[in-house]
Parts: structure tokens; C-alpha cells; sequence
């Protein structure tokens, strides 16, 4: 099978809960290296080695979920496994990518930092190397499917340039919308094709996706008043994660501020356990979003512990999946129109090139720091390309390397 550009047509049948649940606690297992990274790895898990659903497909969502608050792989996660198997394929996409992490950071919370320390960090600097890799592997087959043509690739190019030029999220916007306008006003209208038409099929009743919406909004007014009223410490935690998902766009990384600002001068977490428990979540496969569960558990403050963690963890990735369940069944119908088509055309190439600013910017200049953490890098993308190694098994290989060599 050609792993690297685009793929047949994908499959049709519905799956099951544990189908999904078991995919993507495979990549919950093994996915590190940040969103970006993460799109690497579903892409290859979903799209090429499962066709559940054809590269374009994959890409609309993906600029979807750039365009919407929260973490977008993980929105990315959440989507596909309600396409999978309804309401409970997004719980089980959702648990299945996100616990792993979250409870090695519980744990970490606990102390449980003796393994982390007598291992070193070179196994850290293997993942990194493993995630180049990834990350290239996920740049190359999208740019071939998705700008094949000189106009496109030209669209790819130049939202490399801005978001590299203008490293921030709103830039990341930005870039998709002026590709989709792009689109819309230069790329040639043409008939679609099988591939270019498959659908993206959400089980969700429009009075749910309404709901869901209504639902979201509410509770991001309600929340800060009732924590103001009640002085329930459960509720405070409630509204500061939730808030957290809510207002901020992009990667975990961006969230890190508004949590730090809202937990560090309240003084229920210290400065030091918060900068501590961020190094810890950079070592950990997954979303970086589960950073909220090593604060739950440390907050000063009750509930803390195991109760606080699981308070955080909820909040943070509610936003997420009530604007997922209230924003795709409007997205199928939208995404269908031939003007949306011409748009959307033009912001997958726009993705591309967010992709490839991604590939250099943070990836590859954190993770080729060293002669043998390029070679780490280029052997591990020589495994991915060339002999069709499962990805989790070249993140495993490159950590063990690391932790000798690096």
C-alpha cells in the first residue's frame, strides 16, 4: 500500500464503540509530538491504513477544526469517532486518546517522578526526533493529494510564509480563510469526483446540534456567576477549565497562559508545581490539554486529588465536544455546496502549508538539536515512507535510541 499520497475510496460500513475506542487508545498511546503531530498520526491510522474516510474529507475537517476554540486534534479525534459510531464513538475516541496522558500526569502529581528521573531525558529527545518524522511523513502525502496543482500549491506556500513569518493562532486563521477566499475566487470550478465528493456522515438529530450549541453558550455565560455565587470549589474549578477550552484557539500550548493566570496568583497552584507538571506534559503522548488533570489534582484548594482531576479533565474537553456534535451536521450539508467546494479546495491547501510551517517550526527545530537526533529523524521517516512501519512502533523504536544515544 502506498502510504504516502492519497488513498482509495473509504470504507462505508459503520464501526463499533470498541473499534474506535481500541484506534485511538493505540494513538493515545503513542502520540507525541504535540497537534500538529497528532494529525500526523490519525491521518495515518484512519485515512491510510483504515479508509474511513478520503484525504479531503480528512482535510475539510481538519480546517473545520482550526476555525474552532479548543484543541483542535483532539476535536479532529472527537469528530471522526462520531462519524465511526455516533455519540458513543465520540466518547470512545475521546477516552481512548486522552486518558493515557491524563493519568500519567495524575500520577506524576502524585510524585511518581523516580522512573522520569533515573531514565534521563534522551528518550524525550528520541520522541521529538520520532515526531519530525510524523509530522513529514503527514506533510508529504496531504501537499500530494491535496496541491497537485500550481495555483494550490502556490496557496500552500504562502500560508507557510505568514504563519511563519506571524507565528500565532489568529495567524493560523487567517491563513485558512484567505485560502478559503483564494479558492473561491481563483481556483477553476470543475465536476467533483467520487473521491472529492465522499461524504462525511455525522449521526447527530439537528435538534441535537442545536441543543449542543444552545448548551455551550449557556454555560459559558452561567458558569462565572454561579462560582461567584455559590463558593462551591467544584463549580470554581468547573468555570476556570471550562472557560480555558472555550476561549482559546489552537494547540495546548496556548491555554497554558490563561490557566497560569487564573490558577498561579489565586494561589491554588504554586508556580513552581505549575511549571513542573508543564515539563511533565511534554513528555507524555496525547493531547497537552490534559495538563488540566495534573492541576486538578494539585489545586490547594478541594476538591483536589483524583475528584479535582477528574472536575478539570471534564470541563476542559466539554467546550470541545459540544461545538463538535453542534457544528458538523451543519458542516456536511455546507461543505457539499459547489462554492464551498472551490473554498474548501482552497483551504486544504492552506492546511498544507500550516502543516509544513508546523514541520519546521516547533517540530523540527525542537527536534533535530544534534547530528544523531537528525539521523534519529531521517531513519525513523525512512521507516514510515519506504517500509510502511506502524507509527507507534517507530515512536517506540526512536525513544529506545534516544534513551541510549541521546
Amino acid at each position: 500500500m502506498d502510504t504516502s499520497g492519497s488513498v482509495g475510496a473509504p470504507a462505508r460500513h459503520p464501526g463499533t464503540v470498541g473499534e474506535v475506542f481500541l484506534v485511538f487508545l493505540r494513538l493515545g498511546l503513542t502520540s507525541f509530538g504535540g497537534p500538529v503531530a497528532h494529525l500526523g498520526y490519525f491521518r495515518e491510522a484512519v485515512v491510510v491504513r483504515r479508509r474511513w474516510l478520503g484525504d479531503r474529507a480528512y482535510a475539510d475537517l481538519v480546517a473545520l477544526c482550526q476555525f474552532l476554540p479548543g484543541p483542535a486534534s483532539s476535536q479532529v479525534g472527537m469528530a471522526l469517532g462520531l462519524q465511526r459510531a455516533g455519540m458513543r464513538g465520540l466518547l470512545a475516541a475521546w477516552a481512548g486518546f486522552t486518558l493515557p496522558s491524563a493519568a500519567l500526569l495524575v500520577a506524576f502529581a502524585y510524585g511518581a517522578t523516580a522512573l522520569g528521573d533515573a531514565a534521563g531525558t534522551g528518550w524525550i529527545r528520541g520522541l521529538k526526533a520520532a515526531a519530525v518524522a510524523v509530522v513529514a511523513h503527514a506533510v508529504l502525502g496531504m501537499a500530494r493529494a491535496l496541491t497537485p496543482d500550481a495555483r494550490r500549491a502556490t496557496i500552500a506556500v504562502v500560508g507557510m510564509v505568514v504563519v511563519l513569518l506571524v507565528p500565532s493562532t489568529l495567524a493560523q486563521v487567517a491563513v485558512i480563510a484567505g485560502a478559503g477566499i483564494a479558492g473561491l475566487l481563483w481556483l477553476r470550478p470543475r465536476a467533483t469526483t467520487p473521491t472529492e465528493s465522499e461524504p462525511f456522515t455525522v449521526r447527530v438529530p439537528r435538534r441535537a446540534a442545536v441543543a449542543s450549541l444552545v448548551v455551550f453558550g449557556a454555560l459559558l455565560a452561567l458558569l462565572p456567576v454561579l462560582a461567584g455565587t455559590t463558593g462551591s470549589g467544584a463549580v470554581r474549578l468547573v468555570d476556570v477549565f471550562y472557560r480555558a477550552g472555550s476561549l482559546v484557539f489552537g494547540g495546548g500550548h496556548v491555554v497554558l497562559p490563561l490557566l497560569q493566570a487564573e490558577l498561579v496568583p489565586t494561589g491554588l497552584v504554586g508556580q513552581d508545581a505549575f511549571l513542573a507538571g508543564y515539563g511533565a506534559a511534554q513528555a507524555v503522548p496525547g493531547p497537552l490539554f490534559t495538563f488540566a488533570a495534573y492541576l486538578g489534582a494539585i489545586t490547594t484548594a478541594p476538591p483536589s486529588g483524583l475528584p479535582g482531576a477528574a472536575i478539570a479533565l471534564l470541563a476542559v474537553f466539554l467546550p470541545a465536544s459540544l461545538l463538535v456534535v453542534g457544528v458538523l451536521p451543519f458542516w456536511e450539508r455546507l461543505r457539499r455546496a459547489p462554492r464551498a467546494q472551490r473554498a474548501l479546495r482552497g483551504a486544504n491547501a492552506g492546511v498544507v502549508g500550516i502543516l509544513a510551517a508546523a514541520l519546521w517550526s516547533p517540530v523540527l527545530t525542537e527536534g533535530v538539536t544534534s547530528v544523531l537526533a537528525g539521523a534519529v529523524a531521517a531513519a525513523a521517516f525512512v521507516a514510515l515512507v519506504r517500509w510502511a512501519a506502524p507509527p507507534w512502533a517507530v515512536v517506540v523504536a526512536a525513544g529506545l535510541i534516544g534513551l541510549v544515544l541521546l
